[in-house]
């Protein structure tokens, strides 16, 4: 999607695409539920804990590091492998996306540059800056060894990645009329199809995804995480989505925000099991 056109606010737009809407009140409908549980009443920061715990496994799970969400509790060093190292990017994103959300609505391009030193941590003068012209992508070294990349697609040029994340920060900054969900498909979307740092893109883009949802209002505790759903969705979803966001086309733009509005959904109905476990004294 192009962000740099002249609409005012071109993401209004989306809103009326065929089935958005419904995936609007669907996604409303089901943090509403969480919201509503008695447990949020009284235990709602065990519920953001685990959620941001799972969330992360989630995200890790896209990225080439598929682990059992005990092994992730578990586990206090994230050192020892390709795999852990992608566990701990994961952690260490969800931990801090909710320490940005006051600096995003102001400076997006800020946020995203500390979210990748945050995921990249150790790899070198490329950390926390876009690409550029020549160098390499690869999401993680244990998505390059889990096979074919998940994000196929022609990796755009240094200087549209350029214009088009200038375009996103504009947008974000002027806020609009659109509903969460579809704000955040967008980040989201257009985050993973530029891919513009040289690694850790999904990671990235999945954190901006909450900071927005979270930001937002829809979900202020961050106990919905769509990292859970997109991972329960699986990569083949997930790709095959994002190839209708990159399409541009009215009918992919619509598959897109009603993947990443089941995702929500997803995250949100694990949320409320943790409520009823934690109900029975099971968790």
């Amino acid at each position: 999607m192009s962000t740099t056109g002249g609409n005012a606010d071109p993401l209004a737009a989306l809103g009326s695409l065929p089935g958005v809407a419904e995936s609007v009140e669907s996604v409303r409908k089901a943090v509403d539920r969480v919201y509503g549980h008695r447990i949020m009443r009284r235990r709602s920061n065990a519920i953001t804990s685990e959620a941001a715990l799972r969330g992360a496994r989630g995200s890790a799970a896209l990225s080439g590091a598929d682990w059992a969400l005990e092994e992730v509790r578990r586990r206090a060093d994230f050192s020892g492998d390709d795999e852990a190292r992608v566990v701990g990017s994961a952690l260490r994103l969800t931990a801090e996306a909710g320490q940005l959300l006051s600096i995003w609505r102001q400076s997006p391009l800020r946020v995203l540059a500390r979210l990748h030193l945050v995921a990249a941590a150790d790899e070198g003068d490329a950390v926390g800056r876009p690409r550029r012209d020549g160098e390499s992508v690869t999401e993680s070294a244990a998505s390059a060894a889990a096979g074919p990349p998940l994000i196929g697609l022609p990796l755009p040029s240094t200087a549209e990645v350029e214009g088009r994340l200038d375009g996103l920060a504009r947008l974000v900054i002027a806020g609009g009329s659109a509903p969460a969900l579809v704000t955040a498909a967008i980040v989201h979307g257009e985050l993973l199809a530029l891919r513009p740092f040289g690694s850790h893109n999904g990671l990235v883009a999945r954190a901006a995804e909450r900071i927005v949802l979270v930001g937002s209002g829809l979900d202020p505790k961050s106990v919905c995480p769509a990292e859970v759903g997109h991972g329960e969705l699986g990569r083949a979803a997930y790709a095959s989505a994002l190839e209708g966001y990159v399409s541009g086309t009215p009918e992919g733009m619509a598959t897109w925000i009603a993947h990443c509005g089941r995702a929500i959904e997803l995250g949100a109905r694990e949320s409320t099991a943790v409520c009823e476990a934690l109900q029975r004294g099971a968790a």
